[in-house]
């Protein structure tokens, strides 16, 4: 297909400056690019939320980090207090084993898997209440809007069925 051994060095068609056998980022393609997409065609502002929502979802988020937070320390402690407890621990039995050598066997594996489940459960029941939050404030800004007869439509948006969509998640 090359019609001399030098083709594999000739510039492209396309970019004068590139080698086609070149392996290494050209200076051009490295710097970064400045366009003008972005404040031609700005990021969509998130809809508006109530002060109630904002706050439902704050809450949210600390019980999901509070969570988060207990569960890894219960995993630390399986991991690794454990272990180090381990010769105090060695005259306890469970099943028939020594406490060590179960955790170490299948408790830990075990634990783990609680804490999986521990974690859905929780995260689950927090997404129900988030979306109650979601759905309360939703039903009073169709009531506000209703009342204020400022033309405000009851039925649910596009973006609310995009912010329920994520709330659900």
């Amino acid at each position: 297909m090359r019609s001399s051994p030098n083709a594999r060095f000739s510039p492209r068609a396309d970019n004068p400056d590139c080698l086609s056998g070149a392996f290494l980022i050209h200076r051009r393609m490295a710097a970064p690019h400045h366009s003008s997409h972005a404040t031609q065609n700005p990021a969509p502002e998130p809809p508006a939320v109530s002060a109630a929502l904002a706050r439902a979802h704050q809450k949210y988020w600390r019980f999901n980090l509070a969570l988060i937070a207990a569960l890894m320390s219960v995993g630390f402690a399986v991991s690794f207090l454990l272990p180090l407890a381990a010769p105090a621990l060695a005259h306890l039995r469970f099943a028939g084993f020594r406490l060590p050598f179960y955790f170490g066997a299948q408790g830990a594996i075990l634990m783990y898997l609680a804490l999986i489940v521990v974690y859905i459960v929780s995260m689950q029941r927090a997404d129900r209440h988030l979306q109650r939050a979601f759905e309360a404030d939703a039903h009073t800004a169709a009531d506000t809007g209703a009342a204020s007869g400022a033309g405000v439509p009851s039925g649910p948006t596009a973006a609310d069925a995009g912010m329920r969509g994520n709330l659900i998640r």
